[in-house]
């Protein structure tokens, strides 16, 4: 009953605003009409029965729109608490942001519309520019709620960053006059290691080699970052995060492996990325990644950041399966027909039925390539065999 009531009341009400639109279009059209003919009058009987015609006329089209109105009023605002109850904060402020731009640039608008004079018509005209540029900013600033948040970070970050290169020019320089990888008193510098290159993994397997010098240290922020993505409700995020902790509580058991949680944090920010790096500045360590973007922000910072990628592309090995090679037989091999060769960096190339043509340099495909401790071992057969 009471919506009912509700619902008339608000019919009422946009009625009312239809007859005030068709009052303000007949006094503008009047004093149009006053200012191209200075001796124009019209009966104030014909003039009264204009207005009541116009606003009768507005308020019935806006009776007969009410309904329609009403339901896209409560539409759009299910839709606005929907999304406000699912947008972040940082969202939130930019929203907000662009609906108060809006605002004042109907306010401006409705100021230049008062210079032609005040009449219902410039109110209504007001009322519409005011929803209108207040929709459009609120829309922009939602939509644009990331590249708000990032202007804010440039602008309230600008003498933390400065710091922050000054800091690591200075660590920079003093790495190179003290040796690069060790600190001022000689020793291996400890490896910071970001979320990124936990979830990979293989900086465990690099550790148990025994190349990677000095102690891993993992932050208690970045910690704090892999529990959040274990908990995501997206599937492949939250495989991703246990996949993490699983690695890091396996390495933490490992006899030798020498790994340290930092409870060091900054509540100033909430970027890992600033937080990896302001710690390798602090405590003189190295971070290790496997983040792009990380590598940028270093770079632009004037850090070293040691990629586990960038390893990896140096170790991948210089020839594939399936590869054409040239090679010069040199010896016969260990097994019946096999011929031995070499590479220019001392590689061995194994080549099935090479025996006969110990002496010459012969076409060869590669089909194994096999990495030991004790170095790697190509096997390949001899290209014409192949193609025939």
């Amino acid at each position: 009953m009471r919506s009912k009531v509700v619902q008339q009341l608000l019919r009422a009400l946009i009625a009312l605003v239809g007859a005030g639109v068709g009052a303000g279009l007949t006094a503008m059209v009047q004093q149009l009409l006053a200012q191209a003919n200075l001796s124009y009058h019209v009966p104030v009987k014909t003039l009264v029965i204009v207005y009541i015609s116009m606003c009768a006329l507005g308020g019935l089209i806006g009776f007969l729109l009410s309904n329609r109105l009403l339901r896209w009023f409560v539409d759009w605002g299910n839709r606005l608490e929907q999304r406000m109850e699912r947008m972040p904060i940082g969202q939130m402020f930019s929203s907000v942001t662009g609906l108060i731009c809006g605002l004042i640039i109907a306010a401006l608008l409705s100021q230049i519309l008062n210079f032609v004079g005040a009449s219902l018509f410039t109110t209504a005209i007001s009322a519409i520019l005011y929803v209108i540029f207040g929709a459009i900013g609120l829309s922009i600033g939602f939509k644009r709620a990331r590249d708000i948040v990032d202007m804010q970070d440039k602008f309230y970050g600008f003498r933390e960053r400065r710091a922050l290169r000054k800091s690591a020019r200075q660590a920079r320089e003093s790495a190179e006059e003290e040796g690069d990888g060790e600190d001022a008193f000689g020793q291996a510098q400890a490896k910071i290691l970001d979320t990124s290159v936990i979830i990979d993994g293989r900086i465990f397997a690099v550790a148990r080699t025994g190349f990677l010098e000095g102690e891993m240290v993992v932050p208690q922020f970045v910690l704090d970052e892999l529990r959040r993505v274990a908990d995501s409700a997206d599937a492949q995020r939250r495989s991703r995060g246990r996949r993490g902790l699983d690695l890091l509580q396996k390495a933490r058991q490992e006899p030798g492996m020498r790994l340290r949680v930092d409870p060091t944090d900054w509540q100033d920010t909430e970027e890992t990325d600033v937080k990896l790096l302001r710690l390798a500045r602090e405590t003189g360590g190295r971070v290790v990644t496997n983040d792009f973007n990380l590598n940028k922000v270093a770079a632009v910072s004037g850090m070293k950041v040691l990629n586990l990628n960038d390893l990896a592309g140096a170790l991948k090995p210089a020839v594939l399966a399936g590869e054409e090679m040239e090679t010069t037989i040199t010896k016969e091999g260990k097994e019946p027909g096999q011929g031995v060769g070499y590479m220019e960096d001392g590689t061995m190339i194994v080549v099935e039925g090479g025996r006969r043509h110990v002496g010459e340099t012969v076409q060869v495909v590669v089909t194994t390539v096999i990495q030991t401790s004790a170095g790697r071992m190509i096997f390949s057969r001899l290209k014409e065999e192949k193609e025939s």
